[in-house]
């Protein structure tokens, strides 16, 4: 419709432009013959040139419409248009006789508000770039241990399970007394760990910004487990068998009256390190640590806490790794690197695939993750946990 309007246009205004023509060659003869030239010449030169400025405008009305316009979009019209479009002004586009006025009824006013259908797809969204993720929690447990790589499916071991140390001060032609050592070979197996989503091939070709955050959110779904799992694996079925799992019960080794949170971590390394494992780390859940920040003295001074303070969790001299894996009130303290190592057999690798028949016809691809890994806990003795903090 525009554009047949536009041809119109420009019909007219070509005829319009001859009538200029034709005008202003009038006028300048008299000018010449009498000095002046006539004013009915004047007043058509004026109109004729009135009525070309208004066809230009409508013209340029129109071809702006026609470049904005996206391919067979319909969007409310308003009233400019609405008149453009009606029979009435194409009959007076066509008879030309633009002395004589014109007027149009619109049907209706288009109130801009909100609402598309009144307008409202003039008001562009604000859309803001990026993807809005929910919180992540912070994973540093695997940070605490040494780490290892395998080929195999299979870790194991030779553990020392028994020691009897009978050297002792001999003469000579004595017989000497013999001490005793056993060994047992130790098996972990290396665990599979995985999930996978269902998404459509359209969205992940048109936006590759989302197929990067998926791959970042499935990552961090198996780091969320695998922590878990490392922390408090069972060891039963596909579970692997957790340090705090393997790890030796509490007990005081020396007694302390009335002892406090505080005192009874530094109890825990004292037993890791009566145990030869010098304690590297102690493992808290984030309300207990929080609460051992908050605690003061009798004057209101903070104990361990510093609101102004930066550096690094510690207690004791030794790093505190706050995590929800661990349960409140619970407390694992422990010679993480000598006692404890992770075994990558495939890090974790994300594959993107139509597995099956209905995934191809409906454009959908499945998007997997998965890592294969073992723990080897050489030393349950360098590990303390505590299920009953005061």
């Amino acid at each position: 419709m525009d554009a047949e309007i536009k041809s119109m246009l420009q019909a007219e205004l070509a005829k319009i432009g001859e009538q200029v023509k034709e005008a202003g060659e009038k006028a300048l003869a008299e000018a010449k013959k009498f000095g002046d030239m006539s004013a009915g010449s004047k007043d058509k030169v004026d109109e004729l040139l009135v009525t070309q400025g208004g066809l230009l405008a409508r013209l340029q009305e129109v071809e702006q419409k026609l470049v904005a316009r996206a391919p067979g979009a319909q969007g409310p019209k308003s009233a400019g248009m609405q008149m453009v479009e009606s029979d009435a002004f194409k009959a007076y586009i066509k008879a030309g006789d633009f002395r004589k006025s014109f007027s149009f009824p619109c049907a209706a006013v288009v109130d801009i508000t909100s609402d598309p259908a009144r307008a409202g797809d003039l008001i562009a969204p604000d859309r803001q770039g990026g993807i809005v993720q929910p919180p992540v929690r912070r994973l540093t447990v695997r940070d605490l241990i040494t780490p290892g790589t395998t080929n195999s499916n299979l870790i194991q071991y030779v553990k020392e399970t028994g020691f009897q140390n009978l050297a002792a001060p001999v003469s000579e032609t004595t017989a000497k007394p013999q001490s005793d050592i056993t060994y047992d070979l130790i098996a972990s197996p290396v665990k599979k760990l995985a999930t996978y989503i269902k998404a459509s091939t359209e969205i992940l070709q048109d936006a590759a910004m989302l197929q990067s955050s998926i791959d970042g959110r499935l990552r961090y779904m198996l780091a969320f487990v695998e922590e878990a799992q490392l922390l408090k694996g069972s060891g039963v079925g596909n579970n692997l068998n957790g340090i705090y799992t393997q790890a030796t019960a509490y007990a005081a080794p020396i007694t302390v009256p009335t002892p406090t949170v505080i005192d009874v971590l530094r109890l825990m390394m004292l037993q890791a390190e009566l145990a030869e494992y010098p304690a590297t780390g102690v493992v808290l859940h984030p309300s207990d640590w929080a609460a051992m920040e908050l605690a003061k003295d009798t004057l209101g001074r903070y104990i361990i806490g510093n609101p102004q303070g930066s550096i690094a969790p510690s207690i004791w001299g030794r790093p505190v790794v706050a995590t929800q894996a661990m349960t409140v009130d619970t407390a694992l303290v422990g010679a993480f690197r000598l006692g404890a190592q992770v075994f990558d057999r495939q890090q974790a690798n994300v594959q993107v695939a139509t597995e099956n028949e209905d995934d191809f016809m409906k454009n959908m691809v499945t998007i997997l993750i998965e890592e294969r890994l073992g723990l080897a806990v050489y030393r349950p003795e360098a590990f303390i946990k505590n299920t009953n903090l005061p």
